[in-house]
This record gives C-alpha cells, sequence and structure tokens, in this order.
C-alpha cells in the first residue's frame, strides 16, 4: 500500500487521473476544472508521466493530450469506489454532485470479490498475509 500511495497519494494526483478518465485530456481544460495553478499541474503530470500511469500523445492539432496507460487504466476501479465512497458518506446535505452511470444506465458499485469462489471480500472475511518468499 505504501508503494501505491507513492505514486497516487498526493491530493492532486488523484483528482488528475479523474480527470483524464472522463475525457479531460488536454492541459487547459484539467487546470480549469481543478483550479489547480500550472506549476503544481505540471509537476504532478510529469510525475505520472514518469511513473508510467499517463502518456502524452501529441494531437494533430499541434498539441498535446494526456492517456491513462495501461497502469493508469488499472486505477479506474480505485478512483470509482473513491469517488462513490465521497458522494455517499460527503456529499453533505445538498446530495451528491454528480452520478456515476454505467451503460445499462444503472449505479455501479465497486466491490472486491474473491478470484476463485467469487463471494464478496469484505473487512470481516478477508485478512493480511506475509509473503514468506519476500521476508525470508
Amino acid at each position: 500500500m505504501a508503494r501505491a500511495l507513492d505514486v497516487v497519494g498526493e491530493w492532486w494526483t488523484l483528482m488528475i487521473v479523474r480527470d483524464v478518465f472522463l475525457g479531460m485530456r488536454r492541459f487547459d481544460v484539467i487546470c480549469d476544472d481543478l483550479g489547480i495553478s500550472r506549476n503544481i499541474l505540471t509537476d504532478r503530470l510529469q510525475t505520472l508521466i514518469a511513473r508510467d500511469v499517463l502518456e502524452k500523445r501529441p494531437t494533430e492539432d499541434g498539441h498535446h493530450e494526456y492517456h491513462l496507460t495501461a497502469k493508469g487504466k488499472g486505477l479506474s476501479d480505485v478512483v470509482l469506489a473513491l469517488w462513490r465512497w465521497g458522494e455517499e458518506w460527503e456529499s453533505g446535505p445538498e446530495g451528491p454532485t454528480l452520478r456515476l452511470e454505467h451503460a445499462c444506465g444503472h449505479e455501479p458499485r465497486a466491490h472486491l470479490v474473491c478470484r476463485e469462489c467469487g463471494d464478496p471480500a469484505t473487512v470481516d472475511t478477508t485478512r493480511i498475509r506475509r509473503n514468506r518468499r519476500r521476508f525470508d
């Protein structure tokens, strides 16, 4: 978990990944949406590119866009789960500002399941075990 937070633990990072996930791929669009300073956005984008979360692609009009790599797309479960949690538990009396919608028209919900049996993996049914090979 510490290694993952080393990549995405800074507040702006997941917000940038969220924006790119939502289709905001140009620097100015991300900057305006987040209200982030240009120098901080530049720094975070460079870090995300260096960590292979985003890639920078040229466009036909001479600009460039940011796209999620496979590693960045792997963060979608985290981004969606955190987004959903925040909308459910921290939206305040006015309610959620945005609603996630699956292609079928219903609201998705992130949850972990066991790879073998398919049962839900909850805090009550899951434990963390050390990988002995790494610590011997």
